[in-house]
């Protein structure tokens, strides 16, 4: 159990750093309705997801499609993401609305919070103007997901809640990281994943600093649980990536298509190189369970 002096001190850790980061949210932070020009057109022969990354590079399937028909699937691929990139920060702000309740209204970690909330809030919007100026339907979440949905955010508690955080922010943060400066991508979504980056970017440094701090004093239980459920997070990504709808709406086969995605090298490099950063992370922390690691690499991401 954790003493009333090093509580104290954790606490007053927390406090500081979160103050560090409100003040690098006043420094930089952005209005997707205004920091984009969402009246400039695309360019006609541009990608929406660089091809590196679109899931069936490299394959047979690949090979033999029409750029123009690699651009489409690029396009529909980056609504699904978007789609998916909603819906959890949807999770995300009910989990944290819901941590709010039981907390200091006046302490600077709450109030850092009630900013990641504003600033995802914004991210929600913004990728909703996204697919509606890509001009292409939003993948709508089936009755049972969104059933799964509206129950995750009672679930994610304590540690759980920074690891699913970390789990659904960091893959994303460094996939778009290696997007940024492609030169075949549509500036429109260039721009729009600058801002997500920049913005993430604390979120991400606040979920590692509520994990680091409270691992060090979690029972035995609670940590085991934390480590090894966290896999999930690979079934869920290795779904999200090889969603059935993109392949569908494009003309292709989607049993076929997802069956190259998920045997493709190509994708698994570029999977395992999304999940390094907070593989090591979860390595170094202590969470990367046994049923974790077999459950990451099952999905491509070890």
């Amino acid at each position: 159990m954790m003493t009333t002096s090093a509580r104290t001190g954790t606490a007053r850790r927390r406090q500081e750093f979160s103050e560090r980061l409100l003040q690098g949210s006043v420094k930089k932070s952005y209005a997707p309705i205004v920091d984009i020009d969402w009246d400039a057109p695309f360019e006609p022969d541009k990608f929406f997801l660089p091809p590196k990354v679109v899931s069936i590079y490299g394959t047979p399937l690949w090979d033999n499609m029409t750029r123009e028909q690699r651009i489409e699937l690029s396009r529909q691929e980056l609504v699904n993401t978007l789609s998916a990139g909603i819906w959890f920060e949807n999770i995300l702000n009910q989990a944290l609305l819901r941590k709010m309740m039981h907390q200091d209204p006046t302490a600077h970690a709450t109030h850092y919070e009630l900013t990641e909330l504003g600033d995802e809030a914004r991210h929600m919007v913004m990728f909703g103007k996204a697919i509606a100026k890509v001009g292409a339907r939003p993948v709508q979440p089936k009755r049972y997901q969104r059933m799964i949905i509206n129950l995750l955010p009672l679930t994610f508690r304590g540690s759980l809640l920074w690891v699913a955080a970390l789990v659904g922010e960091e893959i994303f943060d460094s996939l778009q990281r290696q997007m940024l400066d492609d030169p075949e991508l549509q500036p429109v979504i260039q721009r729009l994943m600058r801002i997500h980056v920049a913005e993430e970017a604390r979120h991400i440094q606040f979920a590692r600093d509520g994990v680091r701090r409270r691992v060090p004093h979690m029972r035995r239980f609670t940590k085991m649980w934390v480590a090894n459920i966290n896999g999930v997070g690979g079934l869920f990504f290795r779904r999200l990536f090889t969603n059935p709808v993109p392949y569908h709406r494009v003309g292709l086969d989607p049993g076929q298509a997802r069956q190259m995605a998920r045997t493709s090298r190509h994708r698994r490099e570029v999977q395992v190189l999304g999940f390094a950063s907070l593989a090591a992370f979860l390595d170094e922390s202590g969470l990367m369970g046994p049923i974790s690691r077999r459950l990451w690499r099952r999905s491509g991401f070890l």
